[in-house]
């Protein structure tokens, strides 16, 4: 009750300040062509914004509260797509790698049939070739007394023919040469 008392007080202060003052707007003797002028404008102005303004005002809110909703389920339908896609692309790395580890069994296996089918072709070829070896050393062997009489004799000839400048008897130096060779022949073949 205070309050209302109070401020009735101060009203009725502030309109007496007001005709004293001369401000036409809290002059009493004006306050119902001024309530008249404010109805009238503020019905006016409710009017404008009921029928114009709020209406396309809705009409924005609702298409972008529609725009919004089909964003929402776009972005949801796209979320579901990239799940699915990622779905997809983990069963294709898996499938790749699993056909990708087949691979490369098939490939160590055909590559040790490869390797050993070389390698048993290279052992073949191989004995082959150390049986050739072999061979020729022994016939290089059986040989080898020959040549090296020959090249005795030969050698033994031109030393004497040289020194004592004379010729020399080829075949008496051959048969002095290969019976010296006969008597050591044994001790390098083991006979």
């Amino acid at each position: 009750m205070g309050k209302l008392l109070f401020l009735s007080i101060f009203l009725s202060s502030a309109v007496n300040a007001a005709e004293k003052a001369g401000m036409p707007q809290l002059d009493t003797e004006f306050w119902v062509s001024q309530i008249f002028w404010l109805a009238i404008i503020f019905s006016i102005l409710f009017i404008l914004l009921s029928k114009l303004i709020l209406p396309k005002i809705s009409a924005n809110l609702e298409t972008r509260k529609l725009l919004i909703l089909e964003n929402i389920e776009t972005a949801e339908k796209k979320r579901e797509e990239s799940e699915s896609k990622i779905k997809e692309y983990n069963e294709i790395i898996i499938k790749t790698k699993n056909e990708a580890k087949s691979l490369i069994s098939h490939a160590k296996e055909k590559l040790m049939k490869d390797i050993n089918l070389k390698k048993e072709a290279l052992e073949k070829d191989l004995s082959g070739e150390i049986q050739k070896a072999e061979i020729e050393i022994k016939e290089f062997r059986n040989k080898a007394p020959e040549k090296i009489n020959k090249i005795a004799v030969e050698t033994s000839t031109d030393l004497l023919q040289q020194l004592i400048s004379a010729d020399v008897n080829s075949s008496s130096i051959s048969t002095i040469v290969n019976d010296l060779s006969n008597k050591k022949i044994g001790k390098y073949y083991g006979n």
